[in-house]
């Protein structure tokens, strides 16, 4: 497949959109050789099918579609932690800023060469999630697809996300007071910081929405001597954060329920955590969201939610496609002000805001060497489509944190009466933003 000239197609097209020598080497089965040949990190389109992932998805999608099915390949990184593919993509490589003209007229041979099946993608990979608007037609029940998306994401293995997330079990950022912390240190921190914001109290009762594998819940109850209800949407993770309260002895202060939270009926709580939830609902959930946490507090009680966040609402809320595809189906965010505006819509105070961004970059690099260095028990009980799939995740997440795409807010809020008593909330600053 060449040019008139001899040129391979790809390697021309390649060259044709670069505004700067390929900081990488790329190979192709059509003879294509381009980049530096001693460069650390070297991809092959292996064959037309891994072509025509990348020409029908062009992107992040394309891109891990080819690498899922083996029809792109690469060396000089950790399939773990491919960390260095993204950097040198995101931060080195430079593309023309092409029209829809002038990128036709680039592609246009390799279609000619390809026919009409070069507009048409080799089939999907079997992890690969509905496009949102079939999920919506498959299930327009709110509550069912929402447990489809938290299983889907969260169902994978116990024992795979042991590895991945270390002892703790925690699924959401950690606080980092140091690069040097260990992700243990910086996850107990975390959960320090959150019961210090509520200023949990001994017989305090708290709803831990989204509560995951129960790791804030059995802190609370554990270092604060509080009551919890911890509810989440996945099965797995009920199950082992049931048997962990079991074996903590803490069974007379600790309810995980495998439960949508919005089927909570209790009400009257002290305290309310939300880790990692936001995420999954969707902004125009936010109102609802809000209102129901505000409806589960007494008078004064506070309000804890800890979400990831855009940097702004210039862009759309939806993920990537890769992201909507393999990791998040129907996650959404929104900027840190659509969170603090939504939360006083429902009647919350927002007393403090705290931005952790660059923790979270930290506890993505920590999870990416717990994956990489149990790379061959996670494939073995995930399979290798799943754990590449995490590595793609976390190791462009962490990208995304360092050069400021997303955000991790943790906003604390007060069930403000309409006469302003705030539940006594104390006078000047209590933590270091």
């Amino acid at each position: 497949m060449t040019t008139p000239t001899g040129a391979p197609l790809v390697q021309q097209a390649v060259t044709a959109v670069l505004e700067e020598p390929l900081p990488m080497r790329l190979t192709a089965y059509d003879g294509t050789d381009v980049g530096p040949k001693d460069a650390a990190i070297q991809l092959r389109i292996e064959n037309e099918e891994g072509l025509r992932y990348l020409l029908t998805a062009p992107g992040d999608l394309g891109l891990a579609r080819a690498y899922l099915t083996g029809t792109l390949t690469g060396t000089g990184f950790s399939e773990g932690d491919p960390y260095e593919v993204f950097s040198l993509i995101k931060r080195d490589l430079r593309v023309k800023d092409l029209g829809k003209r002038d990128a036709a007229s680039v592609l246009a041979p390799i279609v000619k060469a390809l026919g009409t099946k070069a507009l048409k993608h080799p089939p999907l990979p079997e992890i690969e999630s509905q496009p949102r608007w079939k999920r919506h037609l498959a299930k327009v029940n709110p509550m069912s697809r929402a447990a489809d998306s938290i299983s889907y994401h969260y169902d994978v293995s116990n024992a795979f996300y042991e590895k991945v997330l270390g002892p703790s079990m925690a699924y959401t950022c950690a606080v980092y007071d140091a690069a040097t912390d260990s992700l243990e240190e910086a996850q107990e921190r975390k959960f320090a910081l959150v019961a210090d914001k509520l200023d949990l109290q001994p017989g305090d009762r708290l709803l831990d929405v989204g509560c995951g594998w129960g790791g804030m819940a059995i802190h609370a109850a554990r270092e604060r001597g509080v009551s919890v209800l911890g509810v989440t949407l996945s099965r797995e993770q009920a199950e082992w954060g049931q048997r962990a309260v079991r074996e903590a002895g803490l069974e007379h202060l600790v309810e995980i329920r495998h439960s949508d939270y919005r089927d909570v009926t209790e009400t009257g709580f002290d305290k309310v955590s939300s880790i990692g939830l936001t995420e999954h609902i969707g902004v125009k959930n936010y109102h609802d969201y809000f209102t129901f946490l505000h409806s589960k507090l007494r008078d004064g009680g506070r309000l804890l939610n800890h979400c990831i966040t855009r940097r702004d609402d210039t862009a759309s809320a939806r993920p990537e496609p890769f992201t909507d595809r393999y990791v998040f189906p129907d996650g959404e965010l929104a900027s840190p002000g659509r969170l603090i505006a939504e939360c006083h819509d429902a009647g919350f105070e927002v007393q403090h805001d705290e931005n952790l961004r660059l923790s979270y970059a930290h506890t993505l690099a920590a999870w990416c060497r717990n994956l990489e260095a149990n790379w061959e028990f996670c494939v073995g009980e995930a399979g290798l489509p799943t754990a590449r799939v995490w590595g793609i995740y976390m190791a462009g997440s962490r990208l995304a944190f360092e050069e400021g795409w997303l955000h991790l807010h943790q906003v604390l809020a007060t069930k403000t009466t309409e006469n302003g008593d705030n539940g006594g909330y104390p006078l000047g600053s209590h933590w270091n933003a």
